[in-house]
């Protein structure tokens, strides 16, 4: 019997998603497109930076444009650190890497970039739910 599950306006049920995409982003298989676990990194920081403005009651759009939300973060809620902005770099993953002849192929080293950035901002958004002082690197 599965876990049971936090109901969906619950932000530890968005957070829950995202460290599921971040897990699945940093399984790598033969057989699997760098471009399609580079768009599970991106939807683990989509989800994290929802599951923060959804714990500050904050309404947020239902998409994957990356470079919306921090805005909305810090319209509501507080500025973000530097690193934390850097993730809307990835937004490119959640579209036009997905699709054939779209965009270029994604080397090891953009998919290596696109796994920090995802666990930085997963790392800093439970930081955050959980009250601890601001660690956007992921050192704790």
């Amino acid at each position: 019997m599965p876990p049971e599950r936090p109901t969906p306006d619950d932000p530890r049920e968005w957070l829950a998603r995202a460290q599921s995409n971040l897990i699945q982003a940093k399984t790598l298989q033969s057989g699997v497109y760098l471009e399609d676990l580079c768009f599970q990194a991106q939807q683990a920081a989509v989800k994290s930076l929802k599951a923060l403005l959804l714990a500050h009651e904050s309404s947020f759009p239902y998409t994957h444009d990356l470079a919306r939300l921090p805005g909305l973060i810090e319209e509501d809620i507080e500025e973000i650190p530097e690193q934390i902005r850097e993730a809307v770099r990835s937004t490119d993953y959640a579209v036009e890497a997905r699709y054939p002849g779209v965009s270029e192929p994604v080397e090891q080293e953009e998919y290596e970039e696109a796994i920090k950035l995802a666990e930085s901002v997963v790392r800093w958004v439970e930081g955050k739910l959980a009250g601890e002082p601001e660690t956007p690197s992921g050192d704790r």
